[in-house]
């Protein structure tokens, strides 16, 4: 995990400097930068995987050719054991098989990617930009007169004349537009024609491998576990592979989380860790929370909040972290899913969701943790998992009375938690933390209804939706000006409840 930047063209150079003093807590670890041909990439790096030996910028064996990355590649070794005849590697990296990849492949490789990344890849055919299947990572690209500039994050850029967010699936190479190189969901999506017993089996044996495959590290790995069934499955998948598993809850006192993680934890014995905090802490953090966040979303802010908190505990202790994003998207999680009668319904709204991930929870999982210098994992967004899944009939997934939300997750993982764990309802993220009444509460006696009404159409096209939205547009206006236009910014759907307006 890490922070890029890349610039092309005249100038460049005097800027890049900047944009990664603005990243340097995305990367603690070290900091370079290197010049190939018309193009500039700089870095920042948390150290992950070949501690010692995987500092970047990195340059090919004839030094043309030079990489950033920000992420993790999975199958980096079997990758890299097709490549070792013709190359000669210097380094243990899954950026170097990247980098080799793309000699023989040029852009064709990036489909063959299983991994969380971006990348500024520079060359002889100047800078390619690209981003992983499902946007788990960040990166914005645009240009400051004949400059092109990309970063990991918003608040790296100067003042901008254009500003863009890179789609999930997408590259972009030189002065070509973005095109996509890979879909998360399969086009056509061929259904799975198999017994129940034989789908569930299958569904636990991916996401096994997919949590499996993100302990690959040289650095402490441990998990986020609110007590919720997504995190606490992980948490129980990951144990049989740890001698040491570090478990972190955070929230204020008597939170339903706190108890409920305690539980978890003591069952599968984990090293448990706890951070409660309160409404002081939770009212100093908000302005912190926003500028790191990048957001003024009122939902995503609300559940940033613990995420921040969490992230800080989690990071005296390891580098990395497994979370639970995506359950919620794949599965039917939400409450809402319930009123759309399943079928082809529910399928295009679960792709939709799962597709403005990379905007708002996806955003908010890499935010909160980067700025304390930790790296964020997602199992359940597993490229293999997401596609099996999406290819099953919308009747074992859609919500019933008659059955829980994630019915199929919990069926297919009977037995790695005790019924009462595993059954346990859904909560927001900010309620089992406690704290979303608080950081509502401050707000609404900072903003006046008066001053809502006024101000509501303050971010544009998009109007903010209550006076707590209000709040935050205010902190974030102030921390990015004129820089960042509003309308970059990811909105989350509400979907199940009005616009609070008062």
């Amino acid at each position: 995990m890490c922070g890029l930047a890349a610039c092309s063209g005249p100038g460049g150079t005097e800027l890049l400097a900047g944009m990664l003093e603005r990243m340097a807590h995305r990367g603690p670890d070290g900091r370079g930068r290197l010049r190939v041909g018309a193009s500039e990439l700089g870095h920042v790096r948390l150290a992950i995987v070949d501690v010692a030996g995987g500092a970047q910028p990195m340059t090919n064996e004839r030094g043309e050719l030079a990489v950033v990355m920000n992420g993790e590649i999975y199958n980096h070794l079997a990758l890299r054991a097709g490549l070792e005849e013709r190359h000669q590697f210097r380094t243990r990296s899954d950026t170097e098989v990247v980098l080799h990849l793309y000699e023989e492949q040029a852009e064709d490789m990036l489909p063959r990617l299983d991994g969380m990344f971006a990348m500024a890849l520079a060359g002889p055919r100047g800078l390619l930009l690209a981003r992983d299947p499902l946007g788990i990572k960040p990166l914005y690209y645009g240009r400051r007169g004949d400059i092109l500039l990309a970063a990991s994050e918003l608040k790296a850029f100067p003042e901008m004349d254009e500003l863009h967010m890179l789609p999930a699936g997408h590259a972009r190479h030189g002065e070509s537009p973005p095109w996509r190189f890979a879909a998360p969901f399969p086009v056509p999506r061929p259904l799975v024609d198999a017994p129940l017993d034989e789908v569930l089996t299958e569904v636990r044996r991916r996401l096994e491998e997919a949590v499996k495959k993100r302990l690959m590290s040289d650095v402490p790995v441990g998990v986020f576990l609110s007590g919720g069934v997504d995190s606490s499955l992980i948490a129980a998948c990951m144990r049989p592979h740890m001698v040491r598993l570090h478990t972190f809850t955070a929230g204020m006192a008597g939170a339903p989380d706190l108890a409920a993680a305690r539980d978890v934890a003591h069952f599968l014995g984990t090293e448990h860790h706890e951070l409660i905090y309160d409404e002081q802490d939770v009212i100093e953090a908000i302005p912190e929370v926003i500028r790191a966040l990048e957001s003024f979303d009122a939902p995503l802010v609300r559940s940033a909040v613990p995420m921040y908190f969490l992230a800080r505990l989690a990071s005296r202790y390891v580098k990395v972290v497994l979370t639970g994003e995506g359950a919620d998207e794949l599965f039917a999680g939400y409450d809402y899913l319930a009123t759309l009668g399943g079928g082809e319904g529910l399928r295009a709204e679960l792709v939709a969701i799962t597709l403005r991930l990379q905007d708002t929870n996806l955003q908010r999982g890499d935010r909160m943790t980067m700025v304390h210098g930790l790296e964020g994992r997602v199992p359940f967004l597993d490229q293999a998992l997401v596609r099996y899944v999406s290819r099953l009939p919308a009747e074992l997934i859609e919500p019933r009375p008659d059955r829980p939300g994630k019915w199929l997750l919990r069926e297919a993982c009977r037995g790695l938690l005790p019924a009462e764990l595993l059954e346990r309802r859904k909560l927001k993220f900010s309620e089992g933390a406690g704290s979303a009444e608080v950081v509502s509460r401050h707000a609404r006696r900072l903003v006046s209804r008066a001053e809502f009404d006024e101000e509501r159409m303050a971010a544009g096209d998009h109007p903010l939706r209550s006076r707590e939205e209000l709040y935050y547009f205010r902190i974030w206006r102030e921390a990015f000006g004129a820089r960042v236009p509003p309308a970059l910014v990811g909105r989350t759907l509400d979907r199940t409840a009005a616009v609070e307006g008062r």
